[in-house]
Order: C-alpha cells, then sequence, then structure tokens
C-alpha cells in the first residue's frame, strides 16, 4: 500500500464513529443501479482456521475467528461451512467441493472464502500454510504443504464477471518482535472480473495477532463487528473499504506502541463489475434477525448523494463527500461516501506528485468509451489502485481512439495508489524504451509497495 496515507485516515473524529455511520448507511457509487439486481439470491461461505501449527508458530486466536465470522456471516444470510486445522489436502479438497456448490447455485450466488492463519510468500507465490506445517519450513515443505492463493482458490472458483466472490485472507503471527522485522507477507496480486480479494495487511506486510484463544485478530475483529452493524444497503466493495479504515484506527490508538507501530493497512484487490449489498436474499421466512434498518431518508439525501456519485474528478468527489456526511452523518449512503471521500482524498494527493502525468482531462468520459472504461474511470476518481491499472491497459491496447498516449499516466497514477504490478508494468516499459532511469525508479517502487515480481519477469532487470 502506499506510504503517503491521506491525512483523515490519522484522525480519529469520523472513524471513531464507523459503527454508527454503518448502522444508518449504505448503498454504492452506481445509484442507477435498481435495487432488486443488487439483492443475491443465495449465498454460501468456506472458513478456514488453521491453529495446529509447530511450537512456537501456534496461532490461538484462529478458532475464535473461525466462530465469531461464522456467526456474522450467518446474520448476513449466508449458509457457512468451516475447516478448522487442516492440511492442504484437506483445504484443497474443502475448496473444490465449495467451488462446485456455488457452480451449482444460481449465477447470482455469492461465494465467501476466508482463510486465518499463516501465509507466506515464496517464489512471488502468496501461500496458505496448512495446519502442521511449520512456516519456518524449508521452501520444498512448504511448497507441497501449502495453499496457493492463485492457483487454489481465486483460479478454482468459477469465474463469473457478473456475480461476486470474495476471498478474505487473514494471514498472522503472534511473535511482535519477529514481526517488526518481517518482510515476507503475502503478495500483491491483480484478480479476475467479479472477484474481491482482501488480505488483513499490506502485500510483504505481517498481521498480527495476539497470542490468546480469547481474542480474536485486528482484523477478523473489525471485519466481524462491522458485518453486524452496516447497513443492509452498504455494498461490499465499500464495506470492505470502511473495514480497512477501521482496522488502521484501532491499531493506531492502541495502548501498546508495538502495536500502534505495526498498524495494518489491507490490501484489497477487486474487479466488481456489478454492486452487490449486504442485503439479506429475500426468503418467505422473516423470523431469523434482519441487519439494522437504515435511518430514515433525509429529503435531500439522495440528492446530495447523487451529486457524489455523478462527480468524476477526486477533488470534486472528495469535497461533495464530506459535505454529504456533514449533512447527512447517519444517511443512507453514509458508507458509500465515507468510502469515496477517503479514497478520493488519497487520489487527489498521488494526482499532485511530480511521478504521476495524469490530469483532469482524463477523467472526461467520452462518447467513445465502453461502459467497462467509463465505469473504471469512475472508480479511479475514488481511489480503486486496480481500476486505474485497467484504464491503463484499455488506452495501451486502443480501446479509447479519442484518447491515445495515456497509458503511461494511468499506470503512473495505479502506482501511485499502490498498485505494484502496475509500477513493475511501467518499469518494464520505461526499459523496453531504453529509459533506465525511469525503469529503475518505478522497479523500486513496485518493491516498495511489496510486489515481488515473478521469477520468469525477473530477467528483466539484469
Amino acid at each position: 500500500m502506499t506510504t503517503d496515507r491521506p491525512a483523515n485516515l490519522r484522525r480519529r473524529t469520523l472513524l471513531e464513529a464507523l459503527p454508527a455511520l454503518l448502522a444508518g448507511a449504505p448503498a454504492l457509487g452506481q445509484a442507477q443501479q435498481n435495487d432488486a439486481d443488487a439483492l443475491p439470491s443465495t449465498r454460501l461461505a468456506l472458513l478456514v482456521g488453521n491453529r495446529d501449527y509447530p511450537e512456537p508458530d501456534d496461532l490461538p486466536p484462529t478458532h475464535k475467528n473461525v466462530h465469531d465470522l461464522r456467526a456474522a456471516l450467518e446474520l448476513r444470510g449466508f449458509s457457512v461451512t468451516d475447516a478448522l486445522d487442516v492440511d492442504a489436502a484437506k483445504t484443497r479438497q474443502a475448496i473444490e467441493t465449495f467451488a462446485a456448490s456455488v457452480k451449482s447455485g444460481p449465477p447470482d450466488t455469492v461465494a465467501f472464502f476466508y482463510f486465518t492463519g499463516h501465509g507466506l510468500q515464496l517464489d512471488a507465490e502468496s501461500l496458505l500454510v496448512g495446519a502442521g506445517t511449520s512456516p519456518k519450513a524449508k521452501a520444498e515443505v512448504l511448497g507441497r504443504s501449502s495453499v496457493s492463493v492463485m492457483k487454489d482458490v481465486v483460479e478454482r472458483m468459477p469465474q463469473r464477471p457478473d456475480a461476486l466472490t470474495i476471498c478474505v485472507i487473514d494471514a498472522c503471527r503472534t511473535n511482535i518482535r519477529a514481526a517488526v522485522q518481517a518482510s515476507d507477507g503475502l503478495n500483491q496480486i491483480e484478480v479476475p472480473p467479479g472477484f474481491l480479494v482482501a488480505f488483513s495487511t499490506g502485500a510483504g506486510k505481517p498481521a498480527i495477532a495476539p497470542a490468546s484463544a480469547n481474542l480474536s485478530t485486528f482484523y477478523t475483529a473489525s471485519l466481524v463487528k462491522l458485518l453486524k452493524v452496516a447497513d443492509a444497503e452498504a455494498t461490499w466493495s465499500d464495506f470492505f473499504s470502511v473495514v480497512r479504515l477501521d482496522v488502521l484506527n484501532t491499531m493506531r490508538n492502541h495502548p501498546v506502541e508495538a502495536v500502534r507501530a505495526l498498524a495494518q493497512d489491507s490490501f484489497i484487490a477487486k474487479d466488481v463489475r456489478r454492486p452487490v449489498t449486504l442485503a439479506r436474499p429475500t426468503t418467505g421466512d422473516k423470523a431469523e434477525a434482519d441487519p439494522p434498518s437504515a435511518a430514515p431518508r433525509a429529503p435531500d439525501d439522495l440528492e446530495d448523494w447523487a451529486a457524489v456519485d455523478q462527480s468524476i474528478w477526486p477533488q470534486d468527489v472528495s469535497k461533495l463527500a464530506d459535505g454529504y456526511l456533514q449533512r447527512h452523518p447517519q444517511g443512507r449512503r453514509a458508507t458509500a461516501a465515507l468510502a469515496a471521500r477517503e479514497g478520493a482524498k488519497e487520489a487527489s494527493q498521488v494526482l499532485k506528485r511530480t511521478d504521476v502525468r495524469l490530469y483532469r482531462t482524463a477523467f472526461n468520459l467520452a462518447d467513445d468509451m465502453g461502459e467497462e472504461l467509463r465505469a473504471d474511470i469512475h472508480k479511479s476518481a475514488r481511489g480503486d489502485k486496480d481500476a486505474a491499472a485497467r484504464v491503463a491497459r484499455s488506452y495501451r491496447d486502443g480501446n479509447s481512439p479519442s484518447a491515445p498516449g495515456r497509458y503511461e499516466g494511468w499506470l503512473q497514477y495505479a502506482a501511485g495508489l499502490g498498485n505494484g504490478i502496475a509500477a513493475y508494468e511501467l518499469a518494464l516499459h520505461y526499459r523496453r524504451s531504453a529509459q533506465p532511469l525511469l525503469a529503475s525508479q518505478f522497479e523500486s517502487r513496485a518493491r516498495e509497495l511489496g510486489y515481488t515480481p515473478p521469477p520468469t519477469l525477473d530477467h528483466y532487470r539484469k
């Protein structure tokens, strides 16, 4: 993630009120989307929690993580399967069964995969360590005793561009002293359409956990807390942005200095084409508890939100979203406004950087743009680093004839927002175009962001 975070991530004021905000807040920027279209018919979850690792690497909080998250997801209408202390083979089997269930369900089924345990990086690949295996084992042991985030989880799930598959990885360690010196966290990834993947901390960074079975990890604690209070109309995409803010706020204000120093800025990779809300699936049974009801809508609530939603320049988005939150602190779009404001503030800061050459005209929506490109520019104005990279590649591939040559500027912007893969792609572009200084600059940037290029790409450095 970026080291230059927006100032508002450090302020306690509004962030301290996140649960209250969420209890009266929701939906995302696509205001023209019919609410009925955002309601899924089926929700399935697979939760994997590994505590059983050789001493001293056992992880006491993982079972509580799974127990608490299961209850929170069931509140949201999920049918949940859990698997505790499973090795890599059993984890893959559970994923295969889960993927088959998702595939056989309705096309709009929401799938939620969660892992809590040890995670690490091996040859640029993000691995989830199976129970019983030491995370300090030799590479050949880890290779056969771990599950790949991309190959075994993301790529084995049904590819459904217009649906939603969520993968949450809370990979952590209990030794704070070792975590301070660690730099072997999970690698940055980009995901296929229809996916949202959240790591509990930034790429290449450690996540820490209390050495107690009675306490949850910081990330899962925030995830569970906000699942219980978030308004039904909040989208999952905005919800995970707010979870990120809550984790940062909680850890930065922790009484233990070492915890404050390791405050986790979660890594989120997403390409969500269709906004899906947290609202429970519609059933004939109203006996089960529904999520909290939204606050009464003010007469000008949606009118004010429409101004935010239609804005396309980050500074305007930030200002309008802030105004919405001041006028409607528990409005029907407060979650979306909070996510938009914080993302747009970060985007505004990135656009001021000297190594980012992207200007206001780049955010104009031309008539010859396809719907996907227009949607990605809209998301990019709200700080979506992956959408910005997709915009860059769209220009590279000539998908917007009216504005060629913006490939570099959009990749620079994506890198400034924290996309290490975009930074490395830019480094290779400059190397091929005989600009070694710029190539070196963006290669260093990619590594600062926690991206380790695969060995097959690394030969460009030699």
